[in-house]
Formats: C-alpha cells, structure tokens, sequence
C-alpha cells in the first residue's frame, strides 16, 4: 500500500500548479481596465484545451522533463482569463441601456426572492421574462432589484422641478409570483469611499444589472399579480417561515432577530443594529452566517 503513494503523488502532482494558473488568470482578466475582443479570450480558451489533450497523450511531458508543472500552470492561466473574460463580455451586454434609464418601462416578471419590507415600502428581487416601452419589446437586464414605495414618491430621478405623486399602496408581494407592472430603471450606482461596502460589486456578484422602482402613481397602470408558480421553493419557504414568525412574535424587534436567525432575513434588524451600534457603542455582534453573539 505504501509503495502506491508515489506513484499517486505524481499523478495528481499537477493539481497544484494549474489552481494556482487558475488564480493567477483570474486575477490578470480583473486587473484588466477594458475587455479585449471576445475572440481573444476564445483563443485562450482552444489553446489551454489543445495544451490539456496534449499532456494527455503525454506528448509535452517528453519535451519539458523535469518541467512538468509548466503545462498545466499555463492550462489553468488561459482557461481561467479566457473563461472569466466570456464571462465578463457576456455580463456587458446583457446591461441596462443608457436609453432605458428614466423611462416607464412595461415589465413582467418573477419575485425571485422574499421581499423584504421597509419604512417606506417594499424592496424585493424581478427575475424579467419581458419587457416594452412604448408597446415595443425593449431588452433590459434578466435581474433587477425593485423598490415599491408607499404615500408619495417624488417624480423623476433628480432635479429642482420634482411634483410629489400618491402611490399606490405595496401589495403582499410573494416569492414565485409572476408580476405585472410598470418600472423606472437605472444602471447600478455606489460610493467610492475607501474601504467601504462596494455597492455596484455586491450587485455585480448578486447578476443584478438595474435597479429602479415600481411606478404605482394614480396615472400609472394599476401592478397586477398574474399568477403563483413553483418556481424559487426556497426563497417561498424561507418567506413562509418569516412571516409565521411575525405572527407568533408580538415584539417586533425581537421578531426581526429571530428571522435574521431562522432564515438569514438580515434586512429585519437592520435598523436595530445601527440603533445599537451607533448608540451605545456595541458592535459586539456578529451576523455574518445567520449568527448573532452578544458579549456583556
């Protein structure tokens, strides 16, 4: 048995060299300040894959001997810039267009997670199955994050010449459920403080490329609820639980937390935690992974 080790080390000994081509691949194509053309990272992609059959038949291990790790560092570096450039070509063109933002666009859609409420509304997640303006079908990102606010909404994005406009109340919006409704779009926005929550790569990893709210002013056409599909169970029984919790828990601070506990529903103490944070000095707790540690 232990005359196999060797043999076996050798055998999965280029293991190490192509993660670490893999890392380094990656890392080239994300310090890259513009895409090359996608042809470029084809190629990278057809040249790891001719090297890979090639030290297949062991044909590369003849000529680089005693240089073994060289092939499979270079396999991993083309296939993860070539794969991560795709990728990235990709995302690009599946963005929002400069001539969508700011104006009615028609969606329908799914909620493809539990919405989470607020003091001003409802905040949730639309998985779009099509889009028009105008009556014409209109590409716009797959996902996009929505806000549906409540009493009244400032007209437009910016400005000084801003009317406030009654909005219609949100609906009890459900994980699954095909909307219905007219939105306002616009590419994702966030700081630049240093060090500080990278909004805009938060989203980027989340495959959210808008955000924007739901027009529900008197002029608007009315949001509709189409119909309750099957689809997103997780996110339906991660909102079943949540809400079953509010029912039973009459203080809803304590409410919040243990939704944030049950189910990961972190947006529920959000206030809460500043409030303490910023007020007594306690950022003693720790929420990372469902989990909360209070020290005294």
């Amino acid at each position: 048995m232990q005359n196999l080790w060797p043999s076996e080390i050798k055998r999965v000994a280029w293991l190490a060299p192509g993660l670490l081509g893999w890392l380094l691949g990656t890392a080239l194509q994300v310090a890259q300040p513009a895409l090359w053309p996608p042809w470029v990272y084809i190629g990278f992609v057809l040249l790891a894959l001719i090297l890979i059959a090639l030290a297949a038949i062991k044909r590369i291990a003849i000529r680089f001997h005693r240089r073994r790790w060289l092939p499979a560092l270079l396999c991993g570096l083309l296939l993860a810039w070539g794969s991560c450039g795709l990728r990235a070509g990709y995302f690009l063109q599946t963005a929002l267009a400069p001539d969508l933002e700011g104006r009615d666009v028609a969606v329908v859609g799914l909620v493809a997670a539990m919405p989470q409420p607020s003091d001003t509304g409802l905040r949730f997640r639309l998985q779009i199955e099509s889009a028009q303006v105008d009556g014409q079908p209109v590409v716009v990102p797959p996902r996009i994050d929505l806000a549906w606010y409540g009493g009244v909404l400032a007209s437009g994005w910016g400005g000084s010449a801003q009317l406030l406009e009654l909005q219609r109340q949100p609906d009890a919006l459900r994980a699954g459920e095909r909307w219905q409704m007219t939105v306002r779009l616009k590419a994702p926005h966030g700081g630049r403080n240093p060090h500080g929550f990278d909004f805009e790569l938060w989203l980027w990893e989340q495959g959210v490329q808008a955000t924007g709210y739901v027009r529900a002013g008197p002029k608007d056409a009315a949001p509709q609820r189409l119909a309750r599909t099957w689809q997103h169970p997780v996110e339906q029984a991660r909102q079943a639980v949540r809400d079953a919790i509010y029912q039973q828990v009459a203080d809803r601070r304590l409410a919040g937390v243990l939704a944030a506990l049950v189910v990961g529903d972190q947006g529920a103490i959000e206030r809460w935690w500043l409030t303490l944070k910023f007020c007594s000095g306690m950022s003693l707790i720790y929420k990372d992974f469902f989990t909360f540690t209070i020290l005294e």
